[in-house]
């Protein structure tokens, strides 16, 4: 008897029914996008912590406010992270300042809104992306699952037409079905792990900045009763 031919991953794939073939593409893509949200939300905030940190330690140096806030006005369409809320605070603290007989708790009002609302969106840009990455961890080993379970329903389905089955000739369908899970394991792992080590940083920076913000309320509730 002839030796049987391997079975390769890709006859497998080529040979698998249409159903798996677009389970498995389907897979494949989430696969793709997820490992580009990785790289991205990696790069950011790994600068978002550096760029936090460097701040920071500018920030309780010493240096004079009104200076750091004219080196960020330069800057004001790239801020992110505790820099953002400094500058959206200390905007509206001195714009609130400049009123004749401006009322110190409606300034301190005012700035405290400015900053949560800053510190809103740099929590948004932490979050983003990490639902889809939540979703493809949580989602894909069933897709990948439902596709092996129809290509072993499809196999099964070939062996009503054979008189005697034999392992030769059920391993190729139940080959080609596992693939499918395989897939969905393969996009499911990185995904996972991925968020839950982005989503423990971005909580982490979230205190971090709203700690800083409650720190600056201080320092500006402070300031702006010493002058009234």
């Amino acid at each position: 008897m002839p030796e049987a031919e391997p079975l390769s991953i890709y006859s497998l794939i080529m040979d698998a029914s249409a159903l798996v073939q677009a389970v498995m593409f389907l897979l494949f893509l989430a696969s793709i996008v997820s490992w580009v949200m990785i790289f991205q939300r990696g790069k950011y905030q790994h600068r978002a912590k550096k760029a936090s940190t460097a701040f920071q330690e500018t920030f309780w140096s010493g240096v004079d406010l009104s200076q750091l806030y004219k080196e960020a006005n330069t800057r004001s369409g790239s801020l992110d992270g505790v820099e953002s809320i400094f500058y959206a605070g200390f905007k509206e603290f001195s714009r609130l300042c400049q009123q004749i007989d401006a009322d110190p708790d409606a300034v301190m009002e005012g700035a405290q809104r400015a900053m949560r609302v800053a510190l809103a969106r740099e929590e948004e840009k932490l979050d983003l992306n990490l639902p889809f990455l939540a979703s493809v961890a949580s989602v894909s080993p069933y897709v990948g699952l439902f596709g092996t379970v129809w290509g072993i329903m499809n196999s099964f389905r070939g062996l009503a037409n054979v008189h005697q089955a034999t392992l030769a000739t059920v391993a190729p369908g139940i080959s080609e079905a596992l693939v499918a899970t395989a897939m969905g394991l393969f996009a499911a792992i990185p995904a996972v792990l991925a968020y839950n080590r982005f989503s423990a940083t971005a909580e982490t920076l979230a205190n971090n900045y709203e700690t800083f913000a409650e720190e600056f309320s201080a320092i500006l509730h402070r300031q702006v009763h010493s002058t009234k």
